[in-house]
């Protein structure tokens, strides 16, 4: 019986990671799940898998998940040091899907007690790559991908070295916006931006691939995780969401993975790597779907891209600040005090600021230099715009 704990339980990838668990869950024995404020499908949870412990984000919801779980024997707490602790208990495998970087504390955690870190919280490679890899290789911890583009690419190197790779192609969907004129960007609403075209996702990450943020932020782990060298890395959108990433090799051959755009198959990959097994998602019909299309992606749509290579361009800690800018600008868009454009405007000026104070963006990869980094650049940007 393998350990596993879910952080981000009651987000779409924990929820499809316990979909996956719940059909065989004779094989596992859940040590935690940790939420934030649906207390209600947290408390669910951890009573249909039987769970050690659950954990809430919020402190002040504490007596609300422990009425929640009354009679059941299962461990209530709350907290950001909560979750770290969750994350720090011994277990096999551990999902990482807290969103942003507060999920870069508990991941490392899972680390340093030796766990296969599945990991679908694309901030912590993006704020703090070189520290988490390291950690992974002291405590002899396994990294397995989970965003789709990133499962892809781990899939198509399978039996292959690196040093063959010619280029990596990671796929867009466009988001929301991919047809809309350029000039009618500047007037997209929130209501407009949060509508996804082929994934039912949440607010925050719909928003981020109709900006593309989440694709930048993607390029960046792909230079982390695999290793490449940047100019290695290529963007392409590819509307119909089937194919999520393509390898070219040196001999000139392209490995594409093709997949029903939905989230288990990658999830199922990592819970059960290096095994294939069987999985509950749609079988593709190619003759159904008739052809597939692709463009190179407009930067001057999607400034984001430009800003990522940047950023790797720039190196040290300005991933963090890049993520930290992203994060407050998109809590500005969705409150209402900047426009859709004015996202990537706004970061690209904070990410100039930041970079303008000596010692900053070059200061030692450490957990506490990338927080503080994290917290400069939310106050740099409250500034800009307030």
């Amino acid at each position: 019986m393998r350990r596993a704990t879910i952080l981000g339980a009651t987000g779409s990838i924990g929820q499809n990671t316990i979909d996956l668990i719940a059909r065989n869950p004779q094989a596992y024995d859940v040590v935690a799940l940790t939420g934030a404020g649906n207390i209600a499908q947290l408390a669910a949870d951890a009573k249909l898998l039987n769970a050690d412990l659950a954990v809430t984000a919020y402190d002040d919801r504490l007596d609300e998940l422990r009425a929640a779980l009354a009679g059941t024997g299962i461990e209530a707490a709350a907290g950001q040091a909560a979750l770290t602790e969750a994350a720090a208990r011994p277990a096999d495998w551990v999902m990482s899907a807290i969103v942003g970087a507060a999920g870069l504390a508990p991941g490392l955690a899972a680390l340093e007690q030796g766990a296969t870190l599945a990991l679908a919280n694309k901030e912590t490679l993006v704020c703090a790559g070189s520290l988490v890899l390291e950690t992974a290789h002291k405590h002899s911890a396994r990294l397995l991908p989970v965003d789709s583009e990133h499962s892809a690419v781990f899939q198509a190197l399978v039996g292959e070295e690196i040093d063959a790779v010619e280029r990596i192609v990671i796929t867009a969907s466009g988001g929301a916006f991919r047809d809309w004129p350029l000039a009618k960007l500047k007037t997209a609403s929130l209501a407009e931006a949060s509508q996804h075209p082929n994934w039912d996702m949440g607010q925050r990450i719909t928003i981020d691939s109709a900006s593309m943020f989440n694709k930048a932020l993607e390029v960046i782990e792909t230079r982390e995780f695999f290793g490449v060298d940047p100019g290695k890395i290529e963007v392409l959108v590819h509307p119909e969401s089937l194919i999520h990433a393509m390898v070219g090799f040196r001999d000139g051959a392209l490995m594409a993975h093709v997949g029903a755009p939905d989230m288990r198959h990658a999830i199922g990959y990592a819970l059960n790597w290096p095994d294939r097994k069987d999985l509950p998602v749609p079988r593709l019909d190619l003759a159904a779907v008739g052809q597939l299309n692709f463009s190179a992606p407009d930067e001057a749509r999607y400034p984001a891209l430009r800003l990522a290579r940047e950023v790797m361009e720039r190196g040290g800690l300005a991933g963090a600040v890049f993520n930290a800018a992203k994060e407050r600008a998109l809590d500005a868009f969705i409150a209402g005090r900047i426009g859709f454009l004015d996202m990537a405007a706004v970061v690209e000026h904070v990410l100039a600021q930041i970079d303008a104070q000596p010692g900053l963006i070059d200061a030692a990869m450490t957990l506490d230099n990338v927080i503080e980094t994290d917290h400069l650049t939310r106050m740099c940007v409250d500034r800009h715009i307030s």
